[in-house]
């Protein structure tokens, strides 16, 4: 008969092991992960490693594809994930960046976030400039590449992803994005990525400009994005640059901010041990 400290032990140990399975779904990226390759990693037997992933696809924080079997990370962690964001995430340590910005170009501040092969603008903050532009509000979401914040995320990944998220999205691209087929957003990642910032020279809608940097975490993964949008004429050549330097900088302050956060963290974690 199972005591009930060999019961709590297993139940720990059940714990850990689904917390390595989501962290190893989580790291392969917007290709999924598959089970041969989740059994490789993690040193489990392939019935146990199936048997564990049912049960976080049951709960919602894994995801199968019912046709390539592949897992992806689930919509639970998601809202658990933007709940988290009230304390540590991007979208409240980017709030002042964003006012900073809006005050001072006189234009329309944007922070976007990855979600998957999209983009989401999680928030907007007005400039005092009276032409506004409307391309783009809270909630919105555009396949990565489609506006400056998104092509800034898009870019800011190395190129075998950018591939997959291009291959992902071809049919939406396809469908609603006729200024959008993957020829164009690879050439826009090696000019974004040549310019030092992503430019969206109306694709999205005629006389809507937008000038996009991302943000990186310590890791060098983009997971968030600042941008500017403003009309045509209000974005020249050199005005690119004066905004794109702008942008660079208040990503550098958000960078600098997320990753004390990180510090602090870690810190508690290793305390606790």
């Amino acid at each position: 008969m199972q005591s009930t400290g060999d019961a709590v032990a297993a139940g720990a140990q059940s714990i850990d092991r689904a917390a390595t399975l989501l962290l190893l779904v989580g790291r392969a990226g917007p290709s999924g992960a598959r089970l041969s390759q989740l059994v490789e990693q993690c040193d489990l037997s392939k019935p146990t490693v199936r048997r564990m992933l049912l049960a976080l696809v049951r709960a919602g924080l894994l995801d199968q594809d019912p046709d390539t079997r592949r897992y992806y990370l689930g919509p639970e962690l998601y809202v658990l994930g933007t709940l988290a964001s009230a304390r540590f995430g991007i979208h409240p340590m980017s709030l002042r960046s964003l006012v900073r910005l809006s005050q001072e170009t006189g234009d329309t501040a944007f922070l976007s976030v990855p979600r998957d092969v999209y983009s989401i603008c999680v928030h907007r903050e007005e400039g005092s400039y009276p032409i506004r532009i409307h391309a783009l509000h809270a909630g919105d979401r555009h396949p990565l590449g489609v506006g400056a914040g998104s092509l800034a995320l898009l870019s800011a990944l190395p190129d075998h992803e950018v591939e997959e998220v291009l291959a992902a999205n071809a049919e939406v691209l396809a469908e609603r994005y006729p200024h959008h087929p993957p020829h164009v957003l690879r050439a826009l990642v090696q000019e974004t990525r040549g310019m030092g910032y992503a430019l969206n020279p109306g694709l999205l809608l005629p006389d809507s400009w937008a000038v996009g940097v991302p943000v990186v975490a310590s890791d060098g993964r983009p997971i968030g994005a600042l941008s500017i949008a403003a009309i045509e004429s209000r974005l020249g050549k050199a005005r690119q640059k004066e905004i794109a330097s702008l942008l660079k900088k208040e990503a550098r302050w958000i960078e600098t901010r997320l990753g004390k956060v990180g510090s602090a963290a870690r810190h508690l974690r290793t305390k606790g041990k």
